[in-house]
């Protein structure tokens, strides 16, 4: 042994003499780290690693949430453009309680001639026009069924945002900008549908009120904003508003939102815009009028007292909403407290049911574009949620997913690993736009297209003619499996519907 060898213990050891002094007398906040000095900081250093070490070397393949082994790896796969089959049959027990079934067709549906899905296999917009019931000047038809859900730039990064539209760009889907506000990463040729949530970010005054002047002229800057949703809370944390913490807030983000540097930006869980029901109509009639664009609402799903006044005046005056988005409580790109995120709002499947319900009753549901939002991003569920009476299906965490997102779960900590989301300038290095953006829109036509054939083997032309019928679900062992109408106790209305080369004629298709 050398003496630079000897030299080398020497310094390790009064480095760790140092540690144990530290966690014995000087440090109060750890007991484990008091009691076993140098030792107990192995155990959390453990404790740290414990949900990537969980994720890749001890759950299996099909048990791990919010995605599992799975259904990551066929979102990763279908953004590459890699074989995103499985071999064998499926590994999962198709006997679950839960567990949904298609219904196929005896012959499945066959394009022929001209048909738009001959040319285009991935073509697939929404068979309603978002407006069209109320005239709005501007209504608008979304070109994708599936489409980005609101996040936020602040919450996620530049060039997470900048992927996601040029994205949706590529795959003629639409963007939505989450309650943050439009920034120039939402300006890169993608549709958009302007989100105002409680902070008014971007159309607000000094005093954080709502400026319709500022939205105003928002829209006639930035044409590219096809529609404008009012968020009345989001499945995460339904009531409770949201937080952007200081250290996530720079300079441009201060200048998008309108708010201070150095200090948490708070949405609060109310509107100040707006106090009830009337109101909430009232803005949503203000907003179109000026502004010639369908405007539309999301929240999660309670109490459904107030969504049953909502729909009585709008039987009662013909005005409301044009679309309502539902995000389902297992939706999670905000972070959120535990009580909030496990147990406030319906998951999406009750949620939605119970909502169209009340529509439904009311002969409404035709005057609605109908959008899901609650980890749908998989054609066999898109398809249950057509069936149920959705019109498009809105996609956040399997977006992210597309560009590169781990599930590490720090999206609240600013020390997102794959930068996507995250303010940090050196973990945002690693997304490339160019590259990142054609994996969203591939992930978007291998889902329309894997969509298409599904509703194909079902025997439609478009998802929109799935009814209650064409979908089981196990629901309990003595009764192993009850259609979609039985189980949530109403039957769908029909979509007016002629065909795909109808839909690729419209003069109010987005993407354009």
């Amino acid at each position: 042994m050398t003496l630079s060898d000897v030299s080398w213990w020497i310094w390790l050891l009064l480095i760790l003499f140092i540690i144990a002094i530290r966690d014995i007398f000087i440090q109060k906040s750890h007991t484990i780290s008091h009691n076993f000095p140098i030792v107990g900081h192995l155990r959390y250093l453990l404790e740290s690693i414990g949900p990537e070490m969980r994720q890749y070397f001890v759950a299996n393949n099909r048990e791990e949430l919010p995605f599992n082994r799975i259904e990551r790896g066929w979102i990763y796969a279908s953004a590459k453009k890699e074989n995103n089959y499985e071999g064998f049959g499926t590994d999962r027990n198709i006997y679950d309680i839960q567990h949904m079934f298609i219904n196929n067709a005896m012959l499945p549906f066959k394009p022929e001639g001209n048909h738009p899905n001959i040319i285009d296999k991935t073509f697939l917009p929404c068979a309603k026009i978002m407006g069209a019931h109320n005239n709005r000047r501007k209504p608008f038809r979304p070109a994708s069924v599936i489409n980005v859900s609101a996040m936020s730039f602040g919450s996620l990064s530049a060039r997470a945002m900048e992927s996601l539209n040029k994205g949706v760009k590529i795959a003629g889907a639409y963007h939505n900008t989450g309650e943050g506000g439009l920034s120039p990463y939402h300006s890169n040729g993608g549709d958009v549908v302007f989100q105002i949530g409680t902070g008014y970010f971007g159309i607000r005054d000094d005093d954080g009120n709502f400026s319709l002047e500022k939205l105003v002229a928002l829209v006639e800057a930035n044409p590219f904003i096809k529609a404008i949703e009012i968020k009345l809370s989001q499945g995460a944390k339904p009531g409770k508003g949201g937080v952007l913490p200081a250290a996530k807030i720079t300079k441009e983000i201060s200048n998008i939102r309108h708010v201070p540097i150095g200090r948490d930006v708070i949405s609060p869980p109310n509107h100040s815009a707006f106090k009830d029901i009337p109101g909430l109509i009232e803005f949503v009639e203000k907003i179109a009028d000026i502004t010639g664009l369908p405007v539309g609402v999301k929240a999660a799903i309670g109490k459904l007292e107030q969504w049953e006044e909502l729909a009585d005046i709008m039987v009662a005056t013909g005005k409301g909403p044009d679309f309502i988005t539902v995000d389902g409580g297992e939706g999670g790109t905000g972070a959120a407290p535990p009580s909030f995120a496990d147990h406030v709002s319906l998951p999406w499947v009750y949620g939605f049911s119970d909502l169209y319900k009340v529509f439904l009753k009311r002969k409404l549901t035709d005057r609605i574009v109908f959008v899901a939002s609650g980890r749908l991003g998989f054609p066999a569920k898109a398809a249950m949620a057509f069936a149920m009476g959705a019109d498009c299906i809105n996609v956040a965490r399997e977006a992210m997913m597309s560009i590169g997102c781990i599930q590490a779960q720090v999206c609240h900590t600013n020390r997102c690993p794959s930068g996507v989301a995250t303010q940090n300038k050196w973990l945002q290095r690693g997304i490339d736009p160019t590259l990142k953006s054609e994996r969203l829109a591939q992930y978007f036509k291998t889902f329309s297209k894997e969509f298409i054939e599904i509703t194909h083997a079902a025997g439609y032309e478009h998802p929109c003619q799935f009814t209650m019928h064409d979908v089981n679900i196990n629901v309990d062992d003595k009764n192993l499996t009850s259609k979609l109408d039985k189980t949530y106790k109403y039957e769908k209305t029909p979509v007016p519907f002629k065909s795909m080369q109808e839909l690729k004629n419209c003069k109010y298709l987005g993407g354009k």
